[in-house]
This record gives structure tokens, C-alpha cells and sequence, in this order.
């Protein structure tokens, strides 16, 4: 720890920055680390919750971001509030940058690059913490949503503003509608091949031959042509028959043709997005009427409108009296206006009407009139 040098910088730009920095003024690059090192949601997220795994397998004993500044500054109970107070920066929004030096020439050098690039005052940073209630870093505290570090980075800002002024960011937020497309299946069809048997019948003609022998008792005398034939030898008669002889052949007597075909077509795709709108309303004090340059207006204050709204309102109505502040502070103003000053009310009241419905389209005129002529009552008269 005595030649690490840490700085911590609300803005990832002036992190990154003096971390190229401090490359460049000759430190090695395993000698510089920045936590997180992205400036997204889920750099953060690894950055705390990311658990180390010993050689036998066995979990470590928290996030790797804490046993990182527990092994830096050690284990004792001021080094656990360093350690605490850094992972905690990181928790809310911030990058830790920290440095390995080789020498204290080295350490100063690293510290003078860091310094460059405005990093936060820690200490004061902690004040503020514990004064609205932090003890130390929650392990199991998941990091700052985008709208809680926009709060956050809002309270930093005015802290450190400079005496006589104060500032505050509202974001002005809108959303975007993207339209993609992906495939999904529909349907199809499946086809099938299987074999089916169908008894048949056909009707043939066969011819059978058969040999028959008779014997017939004959008695008269031989002739010259029997004497001739009475030889030995052999008379063969074969039978001769027909037999149905069965063949098959195959024919193609069907198509079944499958086919896919691609159409492209074009769908409107209708839906809503969200802005949101910032108003601004001008607060007029009590010497803002004589510093406009009109007379005998006196005690033109908020408890002066409240008093009015409470007479006219407040008996009859649900709304609060901040729903009516605006009005009664555009009719003072005006009043005041170059364009209106020493005009009649009843004259400018339609040219009155259209500047608010304009610029306050959510609020009827016929709710707010009386305020607003009240509070132009107050400068004109």
C-alpha cells in the first residue's frame, strides 16, 4: 500500500482518461486497475457481486471488489472503513482508479497525472454519506439505478457549487420505437409415404389336355397291315395343359408436388412513446412588481397566493395549492410583461388565454383563470 496511489472520478471519461495517462508516464499496464472498467450497469454489477474461487473449489468470503481494498489496506478496523468507503463509491456510481508504483518518484508522479483529471474528494464524499445516514458498505446492496444515480449525481452537484449558485439536472427523457422482425414458424405441412395392399381379380381362360386309353374286344381276321405292324415298339402320347402365369409392373399414376413460396408484404407497426416535458415557470418575490417598474404592489409573496387559493379554492377542492402555484405566478409575470403592463385585464384576457393554453396545454383555463388574474392583480394594481 505504500506506493498505491487511488483516485476516485464520478465521470468514466476522466477515469479512462488519466488511466491512459498514466500508461503513458511509464507505468506498466498490471500496475494500473480501474474499477468497474466500463462505464455500464453490468461493468458494475460484475465489479461488486463477482465472487473469487480458491484452489480447492471453496467460495471466497465476498465480492472480489472488497477483498480487493480489504487486501490493499489490510484487515484492521480503519483499513475496513477505507475499504468500505471505496467499494461504496463504486456502489453509487463512481470509478476507483488505483496505481502501482515502483518508487516514491513513480507514486508522485502517478499522483500529480491523477490529479489532472479532478478526481472527488473522498472524505467529503463519506461526510455527505454518513450525515444522511450510511454506517458502511451493505455487501448485499445492489448498485444505484439509473434514476437513483441521477439523483445522486444532482446532490453532488449542488454540493459543490459555488457560493451565490445552485444548480440541478432534470433529464429530459424520450423513447425511441424500434421496429425489427425475426421468423417464427406459421405451420407447414408433412407428408407421409406408406404402402397399401388391394386384393384384385382377373378372369383367364385355360386349355388342359388329357389321354385316355380303351380297350375294345375285337374278332375278325388280320390283314397284310396288321401283319406289317405286329413289331415291338413304343408309343408315346404326352397331356399338355395351360397354367395362369402371374406378373406385376409398376407405373407412375400420381404427383404429389410440395412447394414453399416466399411472399413479402408490409405491416404498420403503431404504437406510443414517452418524453418527458420540463416547464418552467418564472417565481415572482415580493419586489418584483416596483423592480419591473410598477407602483403601490406590496407583499406579492406565495403566502399571499396561498391565502387567495385557500379563500377560493381550497374549501371546494382536492388539488393542493402547488398544482396552482404556476398560475398565479404567470399572471404576476404578465403583468409585468412589456407587452401588458397597464392593460386592462378583461381587454388581454383572450390573448392571456392562448399564451397559457399554449405553453400549459394539461391545464384547463377555466381551473386556473381566477389565479391567474389574481396574480396579475397583485402587479397591476
Amino acid at each position: 500500500m505504500t506506493n498505491t496511489v487511488i483516485s476516485v472520478y464520478d465521470n468514466f471519461v476522466q477515469a479512462q482518461s488519466a488511466l491512459q495517462q498514466l500508461l503513458v508516464s511509464g507505468l506498466h499496464g498490471d500496475d494500473v486497475r480501474l474499477r468497474p472498467a466500463d462505464d455500464t450497469p453490468q461493468a458494475r454489477l460484475a465489479a461488486l457481486k463477482e465472487t473469487d474461487v480458491t484452489d480447492t473449489g471453496n467460495r471466497s468470503r465476498g465480492s472480489s471488489l472488497r477483498n480487493f481494498f480489504s487486501e490493499l489496506f489490510g484487515t484492521g478496523n480503519t483499513e475496513e472503513n477505507h475499504a468500505d468507503r471505496y467499494a461504496e463509491a463504486v456502489r453509487r456510481g463512481s470509478f476507483v482508479l488505483t496505481a502501482d508504483a515502483d518508487s516514491e518518484e513513480q507514486r508522485d508522479i502517478a499522483a500529480a497525472v491523477m490529479e489532472q483529471f479532478h478526481p472527488i474528494d473522498i472524505d467529503e464524499r463519506v461526510s455527505r454519506w454518513q450525515a444522511s445516514g450510511w454506517r458502511g458498505h451493505d455487501e448485499t446492496a445492489a448498485p444505484l439505478t439509473a434514476e437513483e444515480l441521477a439523483y445522486e449525481r444532482n446532490l453532488q452537484g449542488a454540493a459543490g457549487q459555488a457560493p451565490g449558485r445552485q444548480e440541478a439536472a432534470i433529464p429530459v427523457i424520450q423513447e425511441e420505437l424500434k421496429v425489427g422482425k425475426r421468423e417464427v414458424q406459421r405451420g407447414g405441412v408433412r407428408v407421409f409415404q406408406r404402402m397399401s395392399e388391394t386384393p384384385v381379380q382377373q378372369t383367364i381362360n385355360l386349355r388342359e389336355e388329357h389321354v385316355s386309353v380303351e380297350r375294345h374286344a375285337v374278332d375278325q381276321p388280320a390283314t397284310l397291315a396288321d401283319l406289317n405292324a405286329m413289331k415291338e415298339g413304343t408309343i408315346e402320347l404326352r397331356e399338355m395343359a395351360e397354367e395362369a402365369v402371374v406378373a406385376k409392373t409398376a407405373r407412375v399414376v400420381e404427383e404429389v408436388v410440395i412447394a414453399r413460396e416466399v411472399q413479402q408484404k408490409q405491416e404498420t407497426i403503431s404504437d406510443t412513446v414517452r418524453r418527458t416535458e420540463v416547464d418552467v415557470e418564472p417565481v415572482v418575490g415580493a419586489g418584483a412588481a416596483s423592480a419591473a417598474g410598477t407602483t403601490g404592489t406590496t407583499h406579492l409573496i406565495d403566502e399571499d397566493f396561498r391565502h387567495h387559493w385557500q379563500t377560493a379554492y381550497g374549501q371546494s377542492s382536492e388539488d393542493r395549492f402547488e398544482d396552482y402555484a404556476p398560475a398565479y405566478h404567470y399572471g404576476a409575470t404578465l403583468a409585468s410583461d412589456q407587452r401588458y403592463r397597464g392593460h386592462d385585464w378583461h381587454a388581454d384576457e383572450s390573448a392571456i388565454r392562448q399564451e397559457w393554453e399554449s405553453s400549459h396545454p394539461k391545464n384547463a383555463w377555466e381551473k386556473v383563470k381566477d389565479a391567474v388574474h389574481y396574480g396579475w392583480s397583485k402587479v397591476a394594481h
